[in-house]
């Protein structure tokens, strides 16, 4: 397993990375139910769950990602491994609602190890067959392989506040790993392709919330007026959804981030801020999915937990998207301040507690002004 040229011209996603990323969303798509799910019964202990669930999907699917662009050949060994990954990210999937209700879960754990111990081995035929970068290939199997033991031995853990306390050290120890491994030495990963990658990724979770949106519109066609079908509260949401969704879009792909993907030192904030970018918009999915319910009087939580859910994670995400471009170089008025103030408007909507739909239409307008005021600003400067 030979390394590739990271500046090999018109590198593009493989369709056996387009299969990965599809088998992986699954995993995504049930994380956003059990957090819905735990929203509408009102146990907020969810967000929880929604945490943990999500960094074991990010974190697998990242370090694949990034190994592929160094060293994807595509020969029957690299495709049978990704295949056990991708089984790893189904088993995991299964789990999920088991981790959600009691803060562990063997399958949860089963389905990582499937997953961590079939990227070590990847790591272990990238040091056979490249020598040069031998030393970083096994610090990175010997790594991922010890902290995934740390993570089976945490089952045995007896008390929840171990457990919690556990899984923060043990994130930490996952994190560690690659600045490790690469501390004097980088991995030839194609900076362009990493960067395509994580916006196609940034598409595919996106696609949960406009998964969402068409749920929500097929209550609003199916129903009569008034009662538990249309209702102007979910007309509003419906209208407010989507324009969640293209401000969304409009925002990260604002500006090119290969940049950032390609720097030696910039490339961990890169990587690593993307968590909190997909986990917000997962997170807005399920927040949709709920006020479908509540809009349609089928929950008996109020618009209020809502209106929290889809207006935090439309904080979290446009704060997100304003450091990424500030460490792409531009400047604080132009990314981190329209995002402290968007971050703040939603904030004060959703603490203002309206219903649900129009909780989530102003939320929408609100990042639709911001793209406005972006687009007003690229003009003004080019």
């Amino acid at each position: 397993m030979s390394a590739r040229d990271p500046r090999e011209p018109g590198r593009a996603s493989s369709s056996l990375e387009l299969l990965f990323d599809l088998v992986f969303v699954t995993a995504v798509a049930s994380a956003g139910t059990q957090l819905h799910q735990g929203v509408v019964a009102g146990q907020w202990s969810a967000l929880g769950g929604f945490a943990m669930t999500f960094f074991a999907i990010w974190w697998a699917w990242m370090n694949y990602t990034w190994f592929a662009s160094a060293y994807d050949n595509d020969d029957v060994g690299f495709r049978v491994l990704t295949f056990v990954i991708m089984g790893g990210a189904l088993i995991l999937a299964a789990g999920t609602p088991e981790l959600f209700a009691s803060g562990q879960s063997p399958v949860v754990v089963a389905g990582y190890a499937v997953m961590r111990f079939g990227m070590a081995l990847l790591w272990l035929r990238a040091a056979k067959g490249d020598p040069a970068r031998r030393r970083v290939a096994l610090t990175y199997a010997g790594g991922i392989s010890l902290v995934q033991l740390l993570w089976i031995l945490r089952l045995a853990l007896p008390e929840e506040r171990f457990v919690a306390a556990s899984f923060v050290a043990l994130v930490v120890a996952e994190l560690a790993v690659p600045m490790v491994a690469e501390r004097r030495e980088h991995t030839p990963f194609h900076p362009d392709h990493v960067a395509d990658r994580a916006g196609g990724m940034t598409m595919i979770v996106l696609g949960e919330v406009v998964l969402a949106t068409v749920v929500a519109t097929q209550t609003v066609l199916a129903g009569g007026w008034g009662g538990s079908g249309v209702t102007l509260d979910l007309v509003l949401l419906v209208t407010g959804v989507f324009l969640v969704v293209v401000a969304t879009w409009w925002l990260y792909f604002r500006r090119e981030l290969t940049d950032l993907a390609g720097h030696p030192r910039r490339v961990w904030a890169f990587g690593y801020l993307h968590y909190f970018l997909y986990a917000s918009i997962a997170a807005t999915g399920a927040g949709v999915t709920a006020g479908v319910e509540v809009a349609t009087h089928d929950a008996h939580v109020s618009a209020g937990a809502v209106e929290w859910l889809v207006g935090g994670a439309a904080a979290v995400f446009v704060l997100t998207v304003g450091v990424l471009h500030r460490l792409g170089g531009d400047s604080v008025r132009r990314c981190l301040l329209p995002g402290a103030v968007v971050a703040v408007l939603v904030l004060v909507i959703a603490a203002a507690g309206p219903s649900v739909g129009v909780g989530v239409l102003l939320t929408g307008l609100v990042l639709i002004a911001t793209v406005v005021v972006n687009q007003v600003w690229d003009r003004a400067i080019s």
